[in-house]
């Protein structure tokens, strides 16, 4: 029987609450699109570069395990971060993080036990299923209301589509990240900053013409920027070091906790509609977790 233990619960749950904030920020500046993601990146790495020598260096593996860990995973961040501003340009904030978060758990728990051979307990099983079932309810809500219902008929709503490209993303590289911390001893801040170090070549290219726009962006988002280039990388670097502790098929679902604090976000703060269907998915998710804790 595999369980959760108390610190891998509270790394995640930390990780939760720091992952729905920068989302939050995500959202609000999704429009600037890539030379916002330049800085978050390029602020990232310098301010979390200084944290490394004090929380274990590289790690204790080989420096080519390193190397090729966080390139790897840095190509995937790409992508999912490319999916996900997309998403948040194109649909509701609920709608697209409640979906990716409920694909997400999905594809990574099964891919860490066909992978990773992990067997989880009946029981965390079962929490895993109620989680999942809570987000995905969270992320279809929108889909009787006017907006969706136009999507609808033309084709899947772009909420969902770009909620389930995120998802299939956050699968990659949480199986991938998980498989290099473990097998090449990398140290998870150091591991983040060499991902987002990967990141900011594939951020100046994609930037093109736009580079001009990097100036008045910092000038006039640099509290957001700051905001998100802490809160990003923390929120994974707390996942990282859970997943050291603990198995990758209980860390995936638990962290979606951070769905029910964006939920509430978008009821009382957004103003999305259907609240009371909203709380209750969100009160679902929190019993799968409490199942998945005991």
């Amino acid at each position: 029987m595999v369980l959760m233990s108390a610190v891998a619960f509270a790394l995640v749950l930390s990780a939760a609450v720091a992952h729905a904030s920068w989302n939050i920020i995500a959202h609000k500046v999704s429009r600037i699109g890539m030379p916002f993601l330049w800085w978050a990146a390029l602020v990232a790495t310098v301010l979390w570069a200084f944290v490394v020598p004090f929380t274990g260096g590289l790690g204790t593996g080989e420096l080519g395990g390193f190397v090729l860990g966080v390139s790897v995973s840095g190509v995937l961040h790409v992508v999912y971060m490319f999916v996900l501003q997309r998403g948040y340009a194109r649909g509701r904030l609920s709608t697209v993080y409640a979906t990716a978060r409920g694909t997400g758990p999905i594809l990574s728990t099964v891919a860490a036990v066909l992978l990773l051979g992990e067997r989880p307990s009946p029981l965390a099983i079962v929490g895993v299923a109620v989680i999942v079932g809570g987000v995905v309810s969270v992320g279809l809500i929108d889909r009787g209301t006017s907006s969706a219902g136009v999507a609808a008929r033309r084709g899947m709503d772009p909420a969902l589509f770009y909620g389930l490209l995120t998802g299939v993303a956050i699968a990659a590289y949480t199986i991938w990240d998980a498989h290099a911390i473990r097998t090449w001893e990398i140290s998870p801040v150091a591991f983040m900053v060499g991902c987002t170090l990967v990141e900011l070549p594939f951020y100046s290219i994609a930037l093109g013409k736009r580079v001009r726009e990097l100036p008045s962006v910092i000038k006039n988002y640099w509290p957001q920027v700051l905001a998100f280039g802490v809160l990003s990388p923390l929120s994974y670097i707390l996942v990282l070091t859970a997943i050291t502790i603990a198995p990758v098929s209980l860390v995936a679902p638990m962290r979606e906790i951070s769905v029910v604090l964006v939920s509430l976000f978008g009821v009382f703060a957004l103003r999305d509609g259907r609240a009371a269907w909203r709380i209750g998915a969100s009160v679902v998710v929190v019993g799968g977790i409490v199942l998945l804790a005991v």
